[in-house]
């Protein structure tokens, strides 16, 4: 199985070289592929899966698409 995850702004350095084709274990949850991706939680402020808002508890599933954004400010 396996998904494809973008890391925006701040997160981007950790984007995987091959965004396309992460690995996925059956029941991992949003919050152990960024772990695994060296993200601490607290880091993604807005987690989307599919393009809608998800929790970071969230089971994944094959094909599913992640997108990670942290917090952002502005004056």
């Amino acid at each position: 199985m396996q998904i494809t995850v973008k890391c925006f702004a701040t997160l981007a350095p950790f984007q995987p070289a091959d965004a396309e084709h992460v690995p996925l274990q059956p029941g991992e949850t949003a919050k152990d592929v960024i772990a695994r991706l060296g993200i601490e939680p607290d880091q993604v402020a807005v987690l989307f899966v599919n393009g809608a808002h998800a929790a970071l508890d969230k089971p994944l599933a094959d094909g599913d698409r992640v997108s990670l954004f942290p917090a952002v400010g502005g004056g």
